[in-house]
């Protein structure tokens, strides 16, 4: 008769990095929890056009803003800047359903989003690279669908 600690010898292990972007989803997913998420160094100087964002009470974005900003960050991760300039240059993001409104939200959950994941690359000197940046997101967006929808307004 198996003792109920068998099953564990059957388990494969989980490699470290998976481990790691699955640890990072979910401190960020945690952070978003929050609007608006966490950013160190603040300073009206370097906040630009995000600065209304941080100096009065703000609504937060629609769940759409988050899925959008999440495509966004891939394709900076990716390098796929002609189709990050077609979309924002079109105003793709009106038609999914996002208001005139959502632009400056999208814009900074996209670079918070894209430093968030370079800083992992930096924390780690290089070994998460751009891929595993991209798959980490992959990893954030189905948690916060997984948990609950995406933060509501």
């Amino acid at each position: 008769m198996p003792s109920r600690w068998d099953h564990l010898f059957d388990l494969k292990p989980i490699p470290l990095v998976d481990h790691l972007l699955d640890e990072v989803a979910r401190l960020l997913a945690k952070d978003l929890g929050d609007w608006p998420p966490p950013v160190q160094d603040l300073d009206a100087a370097t906040l630009g056009e995000f600065a209304p964002l941080f100096a009065e009470a703000t609504r937060r974005p629609d769940p759409a803003v988050y899925t959008e900003a999440l495509k966004l960050a891939r394709w900076d991760l990716g390098r796929e800047f002609d189709a990050f300039d077609e979309y924002m240059r079109n105003k793709r993001y009106l038609e999914q359903g996002l208001v005139p409104g959502d632009r400056v939200p999208l814009l900074f959950l996209t670079r918070w989003l894209t430093e968030q994941m370079l800083g992992l690359g930096e924390a780690t000197q290089g070994r998460i690279k751009r891929p595993l940046m991209q798959a980490c997101l992959d990893r954030l967006e189905a948690r916060l669908g997984a948990s609950s929808p995406l933060p509501r307004a």
